[in-house]
């Protein structure tokens, strides 16, 4: 045998050799890859069928106004940040004067520095209007 064929018998073993290499080691970084990435857990909504897991219950009743003040209204209505009538002042006495239902809409709308449900996002209408209820009978 030449040395010519010798070599390249030499050379397409290894090539054969380096693309078993790799074909196995591919396979092994896609296994691990499809293990790391797998989904941890799944979301269920309620109504849905989750394949036969109960969807959690909604988290207890109507918050009260108490409750959805110190949660979300007192970091600007407790010391009145821009303008925020305070809690426990005669801000909210004027401001009954304009009506419960111009009050709820403008926390449900928003009003001046105020964002729409203030910084309650999943307050229902109630809750935010107990709130007020809350804050107006605190200037009484």
């Amino acid at each position: 045998m030449s040395k010519f064929a010798a070599k390249a018998i030499s050379a397409l073993f290894a090539v054969a050799l380096g693309f078993l290499a790799t074909s196995t080691m591919a396979n092994t970084d896609n296994d691990a890859i499809a293990e790391r990435i797998k989904p941890v857990g799944s979301v269920c909504v309620e109504g849905d069928d989750c394949g036969g897991a109960a969807a959690p219950a909604a988290a207890g009743g109507a918050r009260s106004g108490a409750d959805v003040y110190s949660a979300s209204c007192a970091a600007c209505h407790a010391s009145g940040v821009l303008d925020a009538p305070k809690f426990g002042t005669s801000d909210w006495a004027e401001r009954a004067n304009k009506g419960l239902d111009t009050l709820v809409s403008n926390a449900i709308n928003g009003i001046n520095a105020m964002p729409p449900r203030g910084t309650c996002a999943s307050c229902s209408d109630d809750e935010i209007k107990a709130s007020i209820e809350h804050m107006l009978d605190s200037a009484k």
